[in-house]
């Protein structure tokens, strides 16, 4: 049995939208026709959902989305819903028909026998391997409400982390678009009106009027220009960034500049410590947890030294020393790995080093943002004075020419 989506016409002529259960899509026409409807489209669930994961940009759904499915459904599995009504339960609270034909698939592959992982793993780009590797472990060992619980806490953490960051930068980014596009119009359309006032005097014009005016007239002509090639730079570079190599050569570079290099660390090995902590403590075995939280490392130089510590805690190497070697994680995280391997206390240490890196990303991240917001309103204030001078300077000059 399949979930299937189908848009139909009632006898009204009114248009009908919604998912049915069913073993074919012939069924689910048949059924339509017993209401007295006439199908238009009728497309299983999994189907369409291949067809989007093909898509780059129409990938998956939203972590605000996840996270409140996922509270939801743990919710209810802890009350003692079963999982089929749990998940029926799910997709008649969400307002959006993806949610809702979504989560009646996952029920049509459990009534079929299959387990919750195997159902969700339908949909890779929906619910990744963390999430999937956490419920089959939840699942084997017959704890899934209390590691539902632990991945709804998860997601709404990540929502939570991802919507703080937005909100910081929402501010920065409006005031430095305002102020270029600010500085933009005088040059193209203020200044050219002012100077030419000057023109007609017959006096050498100061050197810092003269700069302005080159400028200016630079804007004019070319300005334009400049913004298609910096358009074209980054498009081209987005594209090529995408390559593996470059990626990683880039990404090893991230990780030795300045200030920076603190930031990617710790956001990358918070994410680490997290997810690792999840999956550990849900019982998923040990190397299998660092593939999978390899793969929530978003700096590809991190991610290959969580892929070879993984190759060498398969040989019989300790996690904290194959870490320790590639020199890209905090002492902190690995002192904390460290002690939770010698006491058999992994998962506690691990969510204490994901814990302590989170907040200080956090500490980071206002300092950097409290002292971002007033030097964007410096910078901004100091061209425009600038111009202002630049337009000033000739007006005193020919006061002093006049007296």
């Amino acid at each position: 049995m399949s979930a299937f989506e189908y848009t139909a016409l009632d006898a009204d002529g009114r248009t009908r939208k919604g998912v049915l259960e069913a073993d074919t899509a012939r069924q689910i026409r048949q059924q339509l026709r017993e209401k007295g409807w006439a199908p238009l489209r009728v497309i299983e669930v999994r189907q369409r959902e291949a067809k989007r994961r093909a898509i780059r940009w129409r990938r998956g759904i939203s972590g605000s989305e996840l996270a409140l499915i996922t509270r939801q459904f743990a919710t209810l599995v802890r009350s003692g819903v079963p999982i089929e009504e749990a998940l029926l339960t799910v997709s008649q609270q969400t307002n959006r028909p993806r949610l809702k034909s979504l989560m009646v698939s996952v029920r049509s592959r459990i009534k079929e026998g299959h387990s919750l992982a195997a159902a969700l793993a339908d949909f890779p780009h929906v619910f990744p391997d963390l999430y999937r590797a956490t419920v089959s472990a939840g699942e084997q060992s017959g704890h899934l409400d209390a590691v539902l619980d632990r991945l709804a806490d998860y997601t709404e953490t990540r929502q939570t982390i991802k919507q703080k960051t937005m909100i910081a930068l929402i501010y920065p980014i409006l005031v430095t678009t305002v102020a270029i596009l600010v500085v933009s119009a005088l040059l193209a359309y203020v200044v050219p009106q002012v100077v030419q006032v000057f023109t007609g005097i017959g006096q050498e014009l100061p050197l810092l009027t003269r700069m302005l005016i080159a400028l200016s007239d630079f804007v004019r002509s070319y300005g334009i220009v400049v913004f298609l090639i910096i358009v074209a730079g980054v498009v081209v570079g987005s594209i090529v960034i995408r390559r593996p190599a470059v990626r990683q050569q880039y990404d090893r570079v991230l990780l030795h500049v300045p200030l920076v290099m603190r930031l990617v660390r710790g956001m990358n090995a918070a994410r680490f410590a997290r997810t690792l902590s999840i999956l550990v403590g849900s019982g998923v075995p040990l190397l299998d947890s660092l593939r999978i939280s390899a793969q929530v490392v978003g700096n590809r130089a991190m991610r290959s030294a969580v892929e070879d510590a993984a190759n060498s805690v398969r040989e019989g190497s300790t996690l904290f020393s194959a870490l320790e070697r590639s020199g890209y994680f905090p002492p902190m995280t690995i002192h904390l790995i460290a002690s939770g391997e010698s006491s058999g206390n992994l998962e506690t240490m691990l969510d204490r080093a994901a814990t302590n890196q989170e907040r200080e990303m956090e500490a980071m991240v206002n300092v950097f943002m409290g002292l971002l917001e007033p030097l964007l309103i410096v910078t901004m204030g100091g061209v425009v004075l600038i111009i202002v001078l630049a337009i000033l300077l000739p007006i005193f000059d020919l006061n002093q020419l006049v007296r």
